[in-house]
């Protein structure tokens, strides 16, 4: 059973940095198609930023610029390291996967991605 495991969130001022990481396990094929999103008190979730197989990274237009995304095969690690935030950047963030053998990979389609992690919550004070 495919498990994310997401860490590093915490209260930050603005203009401030974190870095975000999801630990994967439970699966045996190549590292998943995985994405970032996040979640904002009233608000719908939204796509933050995804990996192409090939490491092409998308951003949303919010964040481009100040988040970066990557991941570390060998560790079947992902990360978001995020800088300059901004008090509208709070949210609790989540890193999802896609299923194996996905020719999707780098969508910003919510549906497309069907593991969860539990979510880790920033927080940006102006």
């Amino acid at each position: 059973q495919v498990q994310l495991v997401e860490s590093g969130g915490g209260s930050v001022q603005a203009g401030g940095s974190l870095k975000l990481s999801c630990a994967t396990s439970g699966y045996t094929w190549n590292m998943p198609c995985m994405a970032w999103f996040r979640q904002a008190p009233g608000k719908e979730r939204e796509t933050v930023a995804s990996l192409t197989r090939r490491d092409t990274p998308y951003y949303s237009a919010s964040v481009e610029g100040r988040f970066t995304i990557s991941r570390d095969v060998t560790k079947r690690e992902l990360y978001l390291e995020m800088i300059s935030l901004e008090p509208e950047d709070t949210a609790m963030y989540y890193c999802a996967a896609q299923p194996p053998n996905s020719n999707t990979c780098g969508s910003f389609l919510e549906e497309r991605y069907v593991y969860w992690g539990q979510g880790t919550q920033v927080t940006v004070s102006s």
